[in-house]
């Protein structure tokens, strides 16, 4: 669905209470203390903040409420938090320090209830469902879980079309072929999906230029943009960013 201002989203993948950035998922490298990056892009315009707990999930424990504590009153736009979310109890504990919505991925693939339960407990505007698509064969994309370790065999495009049709209010698509790869959103894995949905879409993975935000609202169909490294390590700075996208025609928020 096409909404009017464009969103920009910082995305601070937490490994250990710091900011990390990887390529394809691997070879972490740090990126600072989460409170003080987010209240930097609190500072420097961005729209949103994702903060996402990465290796939550894989080593089965909650995400660190604490840290999202001390986050969530440094900044004063909406925060997104993910990872280790498991059920009702601790959607509730993360919006109750101050975030705003909760990112669920592989607790929703388990058992899709969880999402109709997090929209009707919480309202749709909270639930986030993230996707992690990787290309396989036949020209498809399939969902991995566990910070890409688990390949399911479930077909991207149709799990988003259920993750829509019980209550999510938002989806995250991460591509995982271009994830730090800074070569440019995967548009197609995008269109493919926000052309089937009326909710809105956060692309993720593989900005590397303000180009390729730009095509991933243009060509891409998205809502929002997220990205990483590009914005941790100041290769390019957001008000920057949203002054191209403006010259170029593309609604943003000042």
């Amino acid at each position: 669905m096409d909404y009017f201002a464009k969103r920009i989203i910082p995305c601070l993948d937490v490994d250990n209470g710091r900011v990390v950035k990887g390529i394809n998922f691997v070879g972490l490298r740090d990126a600072g203390d989460p409170v003080e990056v987010a209240s930097r892009y609190n500072n420097e315009g961005a729209d949103e903040l994702t903060f996402l707990d990465i290796t939550a999930t894989h080593e089965r424990r909650s995400t660190i409420v604490n840290v999202v504590k001390q986050v969530a009153r440094e900044v004063f736009i909406p925060l997104t938090v993910g990872g280790g979310i498991r059920e009702l109890n601790d959607i509730y504990a993360l919006l109750n320090v101050g975030c705003d919505k909760v990112s669920i991925n592989s607790a929703a693939i388990k058992r899709p209830d969880f999402i109709e339960e997090g929209a009707k407990r919480f309202g749709s505007q909270c639930i986030v469902v993230a996707i992690d698509a990787k290309r396989v064969e036949n020209g498809k994309w399939n969902i991995f879980t566990h910070g890409g370790r688990n390949d399911t065999g479930i077909d991207a495009i149709l799990w988003a079309k259920e993750a829509y049709n019980r209550g999510a209010g938002e989806l995250l698509v991460t591509s995982m072929d271009a994830d730090g790869t800074k070569a440019g959103f995967d548009n197609e894995l995008n269109l493919a999906i926000s052309s089937i949905v009326d909710i809105p879409l956060i692309a993720s993975g593989g900005a590397g230029t303000m180009e390729h935000i730009k095509d991933a609202f243009v060509k891409g169909g998205a809502d929002a943009a997220l990205a990483a490294s590009i914005f941790h390590f100041r290769e390019i700075e957001i008000n920057t960013l949203k002054a191209y996208l403006k010259k170029e025609g593309i609604a943003v928020r000042s």
